[in-house]
């Protein structure tokens, strides 16, 4: 799928973003609110009750045949053999310089791996798995196959069970089913960039306004809103999950990342001596979770400073909605990445100082 005309994608719920007032914007090469009431608002709403994204940017492929799982086994991190059906897991692609090519979640259907990747590297990611294909597996991108909804939030639950009968209360975090949902047969899953609880709807196109209607009718009884991407990036970010193209990239491997827990080192898979190596000796630098004080707000880009010196450079930052006070993520050397190691992060012409803390900063998120 390219998107070389300059024209903005539409998604399924295009439509109702604007018709709700919603600040549209190009992202990625796709028409999406970036906000409706106003991030701050938007973002606690998230935290305190429930919210509906569209995420029908993302990219999905599908991977069948009987060298399916020797496929995945070989092109990402964590190990896709533990996965029952039924289950998710994040993991990520390497490549074999261990630089990260994208970061995914693996769906385990009956019959399929279903993968999600990010919508910015949709093209990139089927082209680096095509390239790796061997034996009996088969790869096909369906990310213009379906809607995907998101209903994330502590109350979540309650707006889902309007809708379908399948049996919430014993579906765990990181899981997937195949029902019905408002009527209609989809893969849903329990999952979510939030932190909260939350579900996960993937909706064949001539069923999205049908199910807009439905999840959106269900949510008026829980006073749900509508989340632009402007609250899922603080919503990420104040859970230290890592957005690809600021915290990760072909640079950062998932050592450096924070990532090794989605790496399995027992197994074979491309770029694997690099990062047996890292684990080893100790990466030269870090991913970590800074905290400061006061109303500023670090921002992607600035950088870090220890001793007069540039250190490293903030990759995702913002005023936290939930903390009051601002947080950021960055690399940073490894002698300044433990716990309570203090650093100074430059915004316009002055320092200020950021201490290093133990992830996510938001605390007392509901996923289950």
């Amino acid at each position: 799928m390219t998107h070389s005309d300059t024209t903005p994608k539409r998604t399924p719920f295009s439509k109702y973003h604007e018709a709700l007032g919603a600040k549209m914007v190009d992202f990625v090469g796709f028409y999406m609110p970036v906000q409706y009431k106003g991030i701050t608002s938007e973002h606690l709403a998230v935290r305190q009750n429930v919210g509906l994204f569209d995420l029908s940017h993302m990219g999905e492929f599908e991977v069948t045949g009987k060298d399916a799982l020797a496929f995945l086994q070989k092109t990402t991190t964590n190990n896709v053999a533990t996965l029952e059906v039924g289950k998710i897991q994040y993991s990520c692609m390497p490549y074999p310089e261990g630089g990260i090519v994208d970061d995914l979640l693996v769906y385990r259907l009956a019959d399929r791996f279903f993968l999600v990747v990010n919508a910015s590297n949709i093209e990139k990611d089927f082209n680096w798995l095509k390239s790796h294909l061997f034996g009996d597996a088969k790869l096909v991108d369906r990310s213009d196959e379906f809607g995907l909804l998101a209903i994330q939030g502590p109350n979540a639950q309650k707006v889902m069970a309007e809708i379908t009968s399948h049996d919430l209360e014993h579906m765990g975090y990181y899981t997937n089913a195949i029902g019905k949902v408002a009527g209609v047969e989809l893969l849903f899953s329990r999952t979510g960039y939030t932190g909260e609880d939350g579900f996960e709807l993937y909706i064949p196109p001539q069923h999205c306004d049908k199910l807009w209607k439905a999840v959106t009718d269900a949510g008026k009884k829980y006073g749900m809103e509508f989340i632009g991407l402007g609250a899922r990036d603080s919503l990420r970010l104040e859970m230290k999950m890592a957005l690809y193209g600021n915290d990760i990239d072909q640079t950062t491997t998932p050592v450096e990342a924070g990532l090794s827990w989605i790496v399995d080192f027992e197994k074979d898979f491309i770029g694997k001596p690099i990062m047996v190596k890292q684990r080893d000796e100790k990466p030269t630098r870090r991913l970590v979770c800074l905290e400061m004080e006061g109303k500023v707000f670090p921002r992607h880009g600035y950088d870090i400073y220890d001793q007069g010196k540039v250190v490293g450079k903030v990759t995702s930052g913002t005023f936290s909605p939930s903390l009051q006070k601002p947080i950021a993520m960055g690399y940073v050397p490894l002698d300044k990445s433990k716990i309570g190691a203090t650093v100074n992060v430059a915004i316009r012409d002055k320092q200020y100082p950021a201490v290093v803390v133990k992830p996510p900063f938001y605390k007392s998120a509901s996923h289950r």
